[in-house]
């Protein structure tokens, strides 16, 4: 009774989340164990294939962590951090750029600015620019924005 009892309480969770949460709950126990099977050894070897599925089964299931048996929640994270940056190294040496240079006279007239509108603020600047058609972010009119004493 206690077996027959244990395994009703181990199947009424599935019974109660919807079909597509049960599917991928199965998805990934599958691939688990098709993982265990592929490899004798004591540590299974994960291939970069393995990564890039349990990547992107943590995008599209939220409870892809009680699925997760051979590796840690915080390794597959590790590994999604480990292809975003790789992503953006392969951008940037494809000769695609993330911010654009800034000129130097766009950079001394914020500094003219600064100077001469001691209250104004990277946000009131980042205004002035696009009204003049300079198109630049405002992040980086705050990067270049001179503290002044009156602004302390």
């Amino acid at each position: 009774m206690p077996v027959f009892l244990r395994t009703l309480l181990a199947v009424l969770p599935s019974i109660l989340r919807s079909r597509a949460a049960v599917e991928l709950e199965n998805l990934a126990l599958r691939h688990q164990i098709g993982v265990l099977q592929r490899c004798a050894a004591k540590r299974p070897k994960l291939t970069p294939g393995d990564r890039l599925f349990w990547i992107c089964l943590s995008r599209l299931w939220r409870d892809w962590r009680s699925a997760l048996a051979i590796v840690k929640p915080a390794t597959v994270l590790a590994w999604h951090h480990a292809a975003f940056r790789r992503f953006w190294t392969w951008k940037v040496r494809r000769g695609l750029p993330g911010r654009p240079v800034i000129s130097r006279e766009v950079r001394d007239l914020i500094r003219k600015m600064c100077r001469e509108n001691p209250l104004w603020g990277a946000p009131r600047i980042h205004g002035e620019l696009l009204t003049l058609g300079i198109n630049i972010a405002e992040s980086d009119v705050a990067s270049l924005v001179v503290e002044t004493p009156e602004k302390k």
